[in-house]
């Protein structure tokens, strides 16, 4: 069994809205979506199309470069690695970097690994597609804490403590103990902020995160989340995760997802929302994205509700779904998606009042900042 976004990928189709303001950056701006993907969804819906060398099991071809170019994204935080499922943690996140290490060597021109903050300008001033590679689970490092300078010198730069069940570092946000970090977890909190990797608290659960942002001795992130004061479902974060996080100097990226609303069908105005409560909980030097979805279009959603359906019930049989996913919830926001999501966000936010300064950082800047804070 394997994550949300390595089944189905979370893009759609393009927005129709007001021209967004430009941005306040002289340069092409920073654009880091902290967590998502640069696969097709279409290939995995049956779509005929041509692969890049290397992309065949990852779902990524031409169109989806030229998207993510066309969007204007500098890098994504891509999900790698194991998540949940029978097969041996270590190896499936070792076959993966192997896998995910060809297809950038295959594609020098349009891919590269980000290792460090300056591998960010070095992607935008390059015109290519950053990847950060990144764990949405920390259960293949179990008790060999050495396993941490492994995966970091193989371009690991982000390792999330849980995905939504337990594990033995601590709590998911689905687990109904809330227990906070495990004397194992504090271990690995320990090396990973000696490893200078990021520390995610996405999907942990509430204990389990204040537990590490105390713990850790670097700041931490919580690269995809919504705002539980807002919403109340368990994978948004209390105001106290939030604050906890910012104050430590870490980063808190807003997902384009259906937690954002009860309802689960959440609007742009919905993200706009969030992101302006982590902004008056956080201040805006530590408020950014991570959509939790992909930037190519879906391109027949009668087609694809079939097969979200069955992801979220082999979700639920493999005890991963979150409260608040359901069949008929799209892991996006409907008229927030496609290559003009960025845009279309941050004219959104200018509408509002928000300047150019505080959407550059949004976009991008932060996340730069505490790259810079934690990788070098």
């Amino acid at each position: 069994m394997i994550s949300r976004r390595q089944t189905l990928a979370l893009g759609a189709a393009s927005l129709a809205a007001g021209a967004a303001p430009a941005f306040a950056a002289a340069k092409k701006p920073i654009i880091v979506n902290a967590l998502g993907g640069i696969m097709n969804p279409n290939i995995r819906l049956g779509q005929k199309t041509q692969l890049l060398t290397g992309g065949a099991d990852l779902d990524i071809d031409t169109r989806a470069i030229a998207d993510a170019r066309a969007s204007g994204v500098t890098a994504v935080n891509c999900t790698l690695g194991y998540v949940s499922g029978p097969d041996d943690p270590h190896q499936v996140s070792i076959d993966d970097l192997d896998q995910w290490d060809a297809l950038v060597n295959a594609n020098p021109a349009d891919l590269m690994v980000v290792r460090k903050a300056s591998d960010l300008l070095k992607a935008r001033d390059e015109n290519k597609i950053g990847l950060i590679y990144g764990f949405q689970n920390a259960l293949q490092v179990g008790e060999h804490l050495e396993r941490v300078d492994e995966y970091a010198a193989r371009g690991v730069r982000v390792i999330q403590i849980t995905y939504n069940p337990a594990n033995t570092l601590g709590d998911g946000s689905m687990a109904p103990a809330n227990r906070g970090l495990t004397p194992l977890g504090h271990k690995v909190v320990e090396k990973l902020n000696a490893a200078r990797l990021m520390v995610d608290l996405s999907h942990s659960g509430e204990q389990t995160c204040l537990d590490a942002i105390a713990a850790s001795k670097a700041p931490i992130s919580i690269n995809h989340t919504g705002c539980r004061a807002l919403t109340d479902l368990p994978r948004n974060k209390t105001d106290a995760e939030l604050r906890g996080v910012a104050e430590k100097g870490g980063f808190v990226g807003i997902y384009f997802m259906p937690f954002l609303t009860l309802d689960g069908h959440p609007h742009a105005t919905d993200v706009v929302a969030h992101i302006e409560h982590a902004l008056q909980v956080c201040g805006e030097d530590h408020v950014g994205i991570g959509t939790d979805g992909s930037i190519t279009a879906i391109d027949d959603l009668k087609v694809y509700q079939g097969a979200l359906e069955k992801e979220i019930a082999d979700r639920v049989a493999a005890g991963i779904g979150a409260k608040g996913e359901r069949p008929d919830t799209y892991p996006f926001v409907v008229d927030l998606r496609g290559v003009d999501q960025f845009r279309t966000l941050a004219g959104m936010l200018s509408a509002k009042g928000h300047p150019a300064r505080v959407i550059d950082k949004i976009l991008g800047l932060n996340f730069l900042s505490y790259a810079r804070e934690i990788w070098g």
